[in-house]
């Protein structure tokens, strides 16, 4: 019996420090990016050695992907909840629309996954086919939503890439040009947050004119 519990508090410890390293390696390559990044520095980081983390993970791009199989796990959780709290009988623009605005909330205040997606795009061309090709069935959640989108809505349709290429710029430029989001609204002593809500306003008018939705809404 003994034995057992000592195995069990063994995989928990050893589950507990695989993601313990995983949160010092994510936060290291959204600051630093990945290729400035060395298993010695997320070693130091984390307080354990080398050696452990070669243990755990082999090798800097081991680590990478699990950060991206974790990310896609983590989204894959969040989109279906943003879904399921969107009554069924909505109609479907306002759905997209409805979808499209809580995301892109989401990306806003959560920065790390579209850091870590820029950063793979700048380094080598595994790291983001790897991204890309694990990212089935949230592609398969948002083109399901346009494909409805379009049934209902056949005089306006929409091109679901466009929308997404919209929410990547929006994100991604509150995330790495903050300086420059401060400075555009410097005149009206906002504070982050509420540049941020700004931000989000500014494209929650371009999707209320795309998606055309009624003041009811």
């Amino acid at each position: 019996m003994n034995e057992k519990r000592q195995g069990r508090r063994s995989a928990q410890d050893a589950h507990q420090t695989r993601c313990h390293i995983l949160k010092i390696a994510a936060k290291l390559f959204c600051e630093l990016g990945y290729a400035r990044v060395s298993l010695r520095q997320i070693s130091e980081k984390a307080g354990v050695s080398h050696s452990l983390i070669r243990h755990h993970f082999g090798s800097k791009e081991k680590i990478w992907h699990s950060i991206s199989d974790g990310i896609h796990d983590y989204m894959e959780h969040y989109l279906r909840r943003v879904i399921d709290e969107i009554p069924s009988t909505t109609p479907a623009n306002v759905k997209l629309y409805l979808f499209t605005m809580r995301l892109l909330a989401h990306g806003l205040i959560i920065k790390q996954p579209i850091q870590l997606i820029a950063d793979a795009v700048r380094q080598e061309d595994a790291l983001f086919d790897y991204f890309i090709d694990t990212s089935g069935e949230i592609e398969h959640i948002i083109e399901s939503f346009a494909e409805q989108y379009n049934q209902q809505c056949p005089e306006y349709p929409i091109k679901i890439w466009e929308v997404k290429w919209q929410m990547i710029m929006y994100t991604h430029s509150a995330a790495s040009l903050t300086p420059f989001l401060r400075e555009t609204w410097r005149d009206e002593n906002a504070d982050l947050a509420q540049c941020l809500l700004k931000h989000w306003q500014l494209f929650n008018e371009l999707m209320i004119h795309k998606y055309r939705i009624t003041p009811q809404y």
